[in-house]
């Protein structure tokens, strides 16, 4: 049973689930609280309750559509079903109620990156709905030149998901092919080869957290290094993963990696589609996931471009320059 209550600061909305049942209350709940966690974190809702007795704060449409997702898998509990933050996370998605939370997001609404040791504006239209494409979806792309900041954001966003509790691990993820180089040729063990390729994902933790702190959070596998080849076989939940330098997998790499993502876990996928060093006749898994997956409801796709590179001035010419030299050498090509 539910009834309205009319605060003018922030719409609530009162609740009692009924009948009375302390299992399947501490079922509903999970152990400390964990289930309406989950739900607070993913809607911006706040939800309060003693016992049975609910009160649920936010915009009025989300927490009427969370009073019947309660209510559900209430009823579900009291029938000795067991509750599990994957349970509570299907719920969430085939009520379509964080599609509903997308929709009421103002789209004009400027979005900031706030760690306990800065605060990350974005700069310019594409980096702002960068951003607030990766609070609002579990997948997204960010496709385009080098200095359009798509790897230092996606670094600030786990960073900030990190500390919010919103996950439990970062994971980052790379391509060990560059320039012709393969991993067997490097010196060192697997962590020394692949360092050199991560190293701009190290320095942006560097900044947001500070050396001695990412040390310990790597030794405790908090923050985990690992190469593409790496991760086949794993599932990652509760995890903030970036697969950077995405332009350099192989389709049967890209399409592994999408695969890997579980419950509660954030992927954003980087790359330059003008930068691939893949051997010749091999085919960018970026390019074929772009035409894959286009439409698909759930991803986010942003494709920054030369205006919007934050390097030094002469960067962006350099974009631009090799931009016009390729559509003028494939309009050639055309020609013949």
């Amino acid at each position: 049973m539910t009834d309205s209550d009319d605060a003018p600061a922030l719409p609530s909305m009162k609740l009692h689930l009924e009948p009375e049942n302390p299992e399947a209350l501490a079922n509903l709940c999970g152990q400390f609280d964990e289930h309406l966690k989950l739900i607070e974190q993913r809607l911006g809702v706040e939800i309060r309750n003693r016992g049975s007795a609910f009160q649920l704060l936010g915009d009025l449409e989300l927490i009427r559509a969370v009073s019947d997702i309660l209510q559900q898998l209430y009823a579900d509990a009291v029938k000795g079903e067991t509750i599990t933050p994957e349970r509570v996370h299907l719920n969430l998605q085939q009520a379509g109620i964080e599609q509903l939370q997308s929709e009421l997001l103002r789209e004009d609404k400027e979005v900031s990156i706030r760690t306990r040791k800065m605060l990350i504006r974005p700069r310019g239209e594409n980096q702002q709905k960068y951003v607030r494409s990766i609070h609002q979806h579990d997948v997204n792309f960010g496709i385009g030149p080098a200095g359009t900041g798509k790897t230092y954001l996606a670094v600030a966003c786990a960073v900030e998901a990190l500390e919010r509790e919103e996950v439990s691990r970062i994971l980052l993820v790379r391509p060990a092919v560059e320039a012709g180089e393969k991993l067997g040729f490097l010196p060192g063990d697997l962590a020394q080869k692949v360092d050199p390729y991560l190293r701009p994902l190290y320095d942006a933790l560097y900044e947001m957290i500070g050396f001695e702190k990412v040390a310990k959070l790597i030794e405790k596998n908090v923050i985990e290094v690992a190469p593409l080849a790496y991760m086949r076989g794993r599932t990652l939940n509760g995890s903030f993963v970036i697969l950077d330098e995405s332009q350099n997998t192989t389709r049967e790499q890209m399409k592994m990696f999408l695969t890997r993502i579980g419950f509660g876990s954030t992927a954003v996928i980087t790359g330059d589609v003008t930068q691939v060093d893949l051997p010749k006749g091999t085919r960018s898994g970026l390019l074929h996931a772009m035409e894959v997956l286009k439409g698909v409801k759930g991803i986010g796709f942003t494709h920054f471009t030369a205006r919007d590179v934050v390097r030094h001035p002469l960067v962006q010419h350099i974009v631009q320059a090799y931009e016009s030299f390729e559509k003028r050498e494939n309009a050639r090509k055309d020609e013949h």
